[in-house]
């Protein structure tokens, strides 16, 4: 029977779990290249029958896992590896020992439940018609690090299917989330200087001073927001730091505004740059002034296949209770680099809620803050779920 002792066999080795995901959390690494996360990868799956890959531009690694029922469909299951450059202020007994790292977005937990799926598949191995990619990958915090592993070619031929969660310390414990379509936003960077012509505070006529235009320019884009895009829609630009000068009484030759720009379509995505253009060129402009204006393309929106969301919901219920997947009436205007994966091959998402069980969850400190805890008890929930995907697709596609 499909999904026979599942849960059971993830809670066995629960203990394994924490023990990973400890090790990883205390050692955290940043970027394309966590070598130690790696080899503690591989050391706590050395005894499974798994093919490794590995590629040129990152320490990602891809471990597959060949079904003993013969040729079928192929899936891949991701979990992340990279941590913050941020200070830890938990208290935890295994919080980060290198200075300005922690791992508050819950990789290691991705990583730690990944692995578990490989240890729960590779006892149902004989079973499985066709393979499990298991993709542990490293630079998901801006580096683009899924990216790069496709371009490596480790994970060709594609697989039929991709799959992947995310836990959330500030969500119901132990519920599992998603929705078909868009789920988290693109997110791109921007940097806007304007050039003006510095000189004395006293004589402001006698410059181009760039520090109010720089000022109209950040009006004028909350303005482009609520009047050149839908609702239905939507977008977000945040302009996160603005800056220009070096004293009180002298005209600066530039100012600096910086910020994010975030949407739900390729289409708008593609409509706020060509505005942001526009505005800032524009308004400079007007005033004798020059603006340039620089964007760093970050991740697309992350988009969930509704026959993958589907059957992530069946085995969530299967295995958990009906009242254990939540529809999520929103996306979620953060950005995920797994959107890589998903613009390639269909699939989809989802969150986990790792809330310490019976605490308030809306009080928990969520992602990316320097007190961000989770419940471990949620690893072999998310092992079994991840686990659980796998053998669903290759028993039966998406059906």
């Amino acid at each position: 029977m499909l999904h026979e002792n599942l849960i059971e066999d993830a809670r066995a080795i629960a203990s394994e779990l924490v023990t990973l995901r400890r090790a990883i959390h205390a050692e955290p690494e940043l970027g394309l290249h966590t070598p130690k996360t790696r080899d503690k990868v591989r050391m706590a799956l050395a005894h499974l029958p798994l093919d490794w890959r590995e590629g040129p531009s990152t320490t990602g690694l891809i471990a597959v896992l060949k079904g003993g029922a013969g040729d079928g469909r192929r899936v891949l299951l991701r979990g992340d590896m990279d941590a913050l450059p941020m200070p830890e202020e938990t208290g935890l007994d295994f919080a980060s020992q290198v200075s300005g790292a922690m791992h508050a977005c819950g990789h290691d937990a991705h990583t730690a439940m990944l692995a578990g799926a490989a240890e729960l598949l590779a006892k149902r191995a004989a079973s499985l018609k066709g393979e499990v990619l298991f993709m542990f990958q490293p630079g998901e915090e801006g580096h683009h690090g899924a990216r790069f592993m496709l371009d490596d070619g480790i994970i060709d031929p594609l697989p039929d299917a991709a799959f992947a969660l995310h836990v959330f310390p500030n969500a119901p414990h132990g519920t599992l989330g998603g929705r078909a379509g868009p789920l988290l936003a693109s997110a791109d960077q921007f940097t806007i200087s304007v050039k003006g012509r510095g000189g004395h505070a006293s004589l402001p006529h006698e410059t181009l001073d760039p520090v109010p235009v720089a000022c109209e320019i950040v009006t004028a884009l909350q303005a482009m927001v609520t009047r050149k895009f839908s609702v239905f829609d939507p977008v977000v630009l945040t302009v996160a730091r603005i800056g220009g000068g070096t004293t009180f009484n002298v005209v600066p030759d530039s100012a600096e505004i910086e910020g994010t720009m975030r949407s739900l379509s390729a289409e708008s995505r593609q409509r706020l740059r060509d505005n942001l253009q526009l505005i800032a060129a524009g308004i400079a402009g007007a005033h004798g002034m020059t603006a340039e204006i620089d964007v760093e393309e970050g991740c697309p929106v992350t988009v969930c296949d509704g026959r993958a969301v589907a059957l992530g919901q069946k085995v969530a219920t299967g295995l958990f209770g009906a009242d254990s997947f939540l529809s999520l009436d929103n996306p979620v205007m953060g950005a995920e680099d797994f959107s890589y994966v998903l613009e390639k091959v269909p699939g989809a998402m989802f969150f986990l809620g790792a809330s310490h069980e019976g605490e308030d969850w809306t009080q928990c400190c969520g992602i990316h803050s320097t007190r961000m805890m989770l419940d471990e008890a949620v690893l072999p929930r998310g092992a079994a779920m991840l686990a659980g995907l796998a053998e669903a697709f290759l028993a039966n596609g998406f059906d």
